[in-house]
């Protein structure tokens, strides 16, 4: 498995906003899809593509389209934070949604949702899912991926955990993961730390 580490400077300003306390949710909220087509720009560098030609106002040019059918899965809710930057990357992208609710106590998720469009064996899958924590929840995602038969998948998060990517490298070492940040550990309650704090509740002000 291939860590993809985004240090483009921007991508690392972006982050270093949403990791601040002070932001408040309109910001977070900007600032995260801001980041999040950078992640998905660098996730989609090697989709393959067509030669095609098109007329400009002043005649022929040579030009290539995507030729791949791409499928983005956001993990609910925190993954829809994501979703229109990565549509605004792949407009022509159809969309899945996975719904797991992770046990405060035991950290464990447990699935309420999942609908995804057909010919998954035969697309690019790019999952989303802001934190990558303890890698439950994406192991989770990828394997009811798998199960429909999804084979070239992809991981987009915003920060990562050491110990999520080690579970995700054991159970599916053939996915990539895009992300600007691996912090350094979790807490005893399962947070990334430093982190950015719960992604879904600084983005939609529900803390």
């Amino acid at each position: 498995m291939a860590v993809h580490l985004i240090s483009h400077p921007v991508a690392q300003d972006l982050l270093t906003q949403l990791r601040d306390a002070q932001t408040p949710s309109p910001l977070f909220r900007q600032y995260a899809q801001r980041l999040s087509v950078l992640i998905a720009t660098e996730a989609m560098r090697d989709l393959p593509t067509r030669p095609v030609v098109v007329d400009t106002p002043l005649g022929p040019a040579d030009g290539a389209r995507i030729a791949s059918d791409v499928v983005v899965v956001p993990v609910l809710r925190a993954g829809l934070g994501m979703l229109d930057a990565v549509l605004s990357v792949v407009p022509h992208a159809r969309v899945g949604h996975i719904g797991l609710q992770r046990d405060e106590a035991t950290a464990v998720a447990s699935q309420y949702y999942a609908k995804f469009p057909s010919g998954l064996d035969s697309s690019v899958v790019v999952l989303v899912d802001p934190m990558l924590a303890t890698g439950g929840s994406a192991v989770a995602s990828l394997q009811l991926l798998a199960d429909r038969g999804a084979r070239r998948t992809r991981l987009l998060c915003i920060v990562a955990a050491p110990e999520g990517i080690r579970e995700v490298e054991a159970a599916f070492p053939d996915v990539q993961i895009y992300t600007p940040a691996i912090d350094h550990h979790l807490n005893a309650h399962k947070f990334i730390v430093p982190g950015l704090g719960d992604f879904g509740d600084r983005l939609y002000g529900t803390m």
